[in-house]
């Protein structure tokens, strides 16, 4: 009997454990300070077939993120922007904590000098109900 509870409170917490685990999912908004002013950025989150996909809109238009990885509640993308010609990769990284992700980006300097890196601090927009 005391197995069948041991193994019946183990179930539980692996229950509460995968229920308390850390969704990237959903729609993402923030504003970055740039050398250039302020740019409104909004990033789209979902889940296809086990792998996070998502879509990126800014000022300088819309685009797919690629390179996405998600472990340990840290969100890693790129976003691959072709700009006159030149193409041009900026990176995020940062962690997820509730319903907000703060971390760092880092993109090429100006005239491909010395990378720039800037804070950004999303907050996930409520879901529509």
């Amino acid at each position: 009997m005391k197995m069948l509870r041991l193994l019946c409170s183990f179930l539980a917490l692996a229950a509460a454990v995968s229920a308390l685990a850390a969704d990237p999912t959903g729609t993402w908004k923030w504003t970055t300070q740039s050398p250039n002013g302020e740019i409104s950025t909004t990033l789209k989150l979902e889940s296809k077939d086990g792998k996070l996909t998502g879509a990126y809109s800014n000022a300088f238009g819309d685009t797919v993120i690629s390179a996405v990885s998600f472990q340990q509640e840290i969100l890693a993308f790129e976003v691959v922007r072709d700009l006159g010609g030149n193409k041009f990769v900026v990176k995020y990284r940062g962690k997820l904590e509730g319903d907000t992700i703060k971390g760092t980006l880092e993109a090429a300097g100006p005239d491909g000098g010395e990378a720039m890196k800037l804070d950004w601090n999303a907050t996930r927009t409520p879901t529509q109900g």
